[in-house]
This record gives C-alpha cells, structure tokens and sequence, in this order.
C-alpha cells in the first residue's frame, strides 16, 4: 500500500515538473550542489592536512577543494550552471562515444565491426541530447519524465 501511495505521489510531482519544468531544475542543483559543497570542504581539509606530509598531494587536495567549492554554490545559486555541466559532461561522453566509434571501425581489433556503428550511433545521440540538455527547461523537463515514468512503473511493478 505504501509502495503505491509513493507512485503516485511521483506520479503528481512528475506532472508538477512538466508543467513548470524549471521548478523541477532547482531541487536537483540544489541537491547536487550541497554534496560537492561538502566534498570540496572535505578535500580541502584533507589537503591542508596532508600538505605536511606531501606537498604536492596537499596542494592538489586544497585545489580539487576549491574548485569542488566554487561548482558547489554555484549550482546551489545558479541552477542554469547545473544545467551546463549536466550538458558539458554528455558532450565529453558522446565525444568519446564517438572517438572510440572511429577506432573500432578503422583499427584492426577484429572482424566485427558493429560495437563500433554502435558507438558513432550512440555518440550522435549523446551530442543531440547535450544539446537539449543545455537548456534549463528541457533539462527540468526531462527530469520531470524521469520523475513521472518511474512513478508509473513502481505503480505497475508486481508486489
């Protein structure tokens, strides 16, 4: 009974999303931007602690730290940074995505060369997905599917 009552209370915050896609955007930005807040304070405690022991990975830690920092309260101020990341990680993804296409069809790494079709496919899809990802309101939106699709399916799923 409680596992249906959960559906359905996503099924109606999936539906909230869609309708305002950008509300959908703040609590993941949010989320996100707490937890490497606290791992960028961690990692930069960590470095001035080890500073003492190893110089170079104490000043890595502090650096790493900094920067975990910064992206932190930014995606906690700006949800739109949150949305760029999200858009320039599956960039880099489909970048590789397709690179490693390109290998396995020209290299010889053997007779079959389907993996490799399946990489450039996949790394053109991933490069048409960061784009609409790097738009706030398609990302809410998509979030707002996910949101409502596993809403449905743990209302579906047999008990």
């Amino acid at each position: 009974m409680q596992k249906k009552q959960g559906a359905l209370i996503l099924i109606l915050i999936g539906m909230i999303v869609l309708a305002f896609p950008i509300i959908g955007l703040f609590p993941f930005s949010l989320i996100t931007g707490l937890i490497i807040s606290i791992v960028g304070v961690g990692l930069l405690l960590g470095g001035i602690v080890e500073i003492g022991e190893s110089f170079g990975l104490g000043i890595s830690g502090i650096i790493l730290g900094i920067i975990a920092l910064i992206l932190g309260i930014g995606f906690i101020i700006n949800p739109a940074l949150f949305s760029f990341v999200a858009s320039l990680l599956v960039f880099i993804a489909g970048f590789i995505l397709l690179g490693i296409g390109i290998v396995t069809i020209t290299g010889k790494f053997g007779e079959d060369k389907s993996s490799g079709v399946v990489s450039l496919i996949l790394g053109i899809i991933y490069l048409i997905i960061a784009t609409l990802v790097s738009d706030p309101a398609i990302l809410g939106t998509l979030i707002g599917l996910w949101i409502l699709i596993t809403g449905f399916l743990i209302l579906f799923q047999k008990e």
